[in-house]
């Protein structure tokens, strides 16, 4: 377990992605919402207490926490900003949200797509509405915010989800919008740059988000550390970007932990730069947490 009790500044780093599932519990498998006939969701599990939200990322002691399915205002997680409220957990001053999608997720008839409009009211910390997105926290100065985001595909999906009385049925489902954040940080190690994306569940739309956030990101400060929740197992995205994979290790599902879909890259980090990392399944979500600490010799 990791602990949040360390002293910062101390010649280390840690960098944290987290898809907290909007601080939902998870005890012994994944909570499914309703769906009737025809698959559509009329009753999803909703949770209220954001003291779990903030245990979990107080126990990950982390300087850059790089946050996923991440609720504002929404009614599921208790109207809370989810992201102030982690800021606020790690002592953090730095923090940005920024919204995917506007209205109550998993039902695309209830939702719509986020853009600069919601961007500008979150950052002048105006209500726009119950929204869903990610995230990034700095302990450290951030010198430069920059969003990036990406389309959706037009067609639906199958997927087999729980239906009536439990029986297994498939359903279409649309994906949603996906976006990046990422952050020029004053960090003890000198100027780099932090990012964090939860791209597509779409094989091949998720690649090519990758192959284009990185692109569109080649003119930030290295070194470089992209983190996040891409779809993608194993060593894919290493291969894809030519970073360099922090971690390794399944991650998903938090209860029995089979595949890893959540990732550490690095590009640029200098010689003198060792690092360690740990995957770390918390009382919220159906993701585990991996952090990678940053040590300079």
């Amino acid at each position: 377990m990791l602990s949040g009790q360390r002293a910062y500044g101390e010649g280390v780093l840690r960098l944290t992605t987290f898809n907290v599932l909007h601080g939902m519990p998870i005890l012994g498998g994944m909570p499914q919402p309703q769906r009737d006939d025809a698959g559509r969701i009329i009753g999803a599990p909703r949770h209220t207490d954001d003291a779990q939200l903030r245990e979990a990322v107080a126990q990950l002691g982390s300087d850059v926490l790089a946050l996923q399915e991440v609720d504002r205002h929404q009614d599921r997680s208790g109207l809370h900003d989810q992201t102030a409220l982690a800021a606020e957990a790690l002592g953090a001053e730095f923090h940005r949200f920024v919204p995917t999608i506007v209205g109550e997720p998993g039902d695309a008839s209830a939702w719509h797509p986020a853009g600069a409009e919601e961007d500008a009211a979150v950052a002048e910390s105006r209500h726009a509405g119950a929204m869903y997105g990610v995230g990034l926290i700095s302990r450290w100065p951030v010198l430069q915010w920059r969003i990036e985001r990406f389309t959706s595909p037009a067609w639906r999906v199958p997927l087999v989800v729980p239906g009536p009385q439990r029986r297994p049925q498939v359903v279409r489902v649309p994906d949603e919008p996906r976006a990046a954040v990422a952050a020029v940080i004053d960090s003890p190690f000198g100027v780099m740059t932090v990012a964090t994306a939860h791209l597509s569940f779409i094989p091949g739309v998720n690649i090519r988000q990758l192959r284009d956030l990185v692109r569109r990101t080649a003119d930030l400060p290295r070194p470089f550390i992209l983190l996040g929740d891409f779809n993608m197992p194993g060593r894919l995205p290493a291969v894809i970007t030519r970073m360099r994979a922090l971690a390794k290790g399944a991650t998903y599902p938090s209860f029995k932990p089979t595949i890893q879909f959540d990732h550490v890259l690095a590009d640029g980090l200098t010689p003198t730069m060792r690092t360690q990392a740990t995957v770390s399944a918390l009382n919220i979500s159906d993701h585990c947490a991996v952090s990678v600490d940053l040590v300079r010799d």
